[in-house]
């Protein structure tokens, strides 16, 4: 995948994190894999350490930042409700900036946008 962008606010060999185009508060970010993965749906077990790194891109911003973490959201769109077919986990701060319509695009734990955690879950019960 191919993503033009002036500056990358973090990059490494595992992942890319970069301003989201159209930002749902004063920061809004976008961490995503360098391995092409559709979806968060799609991720394996095999991927668990590629999700590690793209969990610890989290905390990485999220301090160079100063993010507060109680006013700090995360999460992944959940097919078929995602736009971009190229896994990219959503970091936005701070949530109270949001606009309504944002709050009910970024909602946690609703059938079209999901926490870390629940993914993570998923990823663990595949493995079993």
């Amino acid at each position: 995948m191919k993503v033009r962008v002036k500056k990358f606010m973090r990059q490494d060999e595992y992942v890319t994190c970069i301003k989201d185009i159209n930002p749902a508060s004063d920061h809004h970010y976008l961490i995503l894999p360098n391995k092409h993965i559709n979806t968060a749906k799609d991720l394996q077990p095999a991927d668990i350490k590629l999700y590690d790194k793209i969990i610890g891109c989290v905390q990485l911003v999220m301090q160079k930042q100063g993010f507060d973490i109680n006013s700090t959201r995360t999460g992944f769109h959940w097919p078929p409700f995602n736009t971009v077919n190229h896994l990219h986990l959503h970091l936005i701060s701070p949530v109270e900036n949001m606009s309504i319509v944002k709050r009910m695009v970024f909602k946690l734990n609703t059938p079209w946008f999901v926490s870390t955690d629940y993914v993570r879950s998923r990823l663990q019960k595949k493995d079993t």
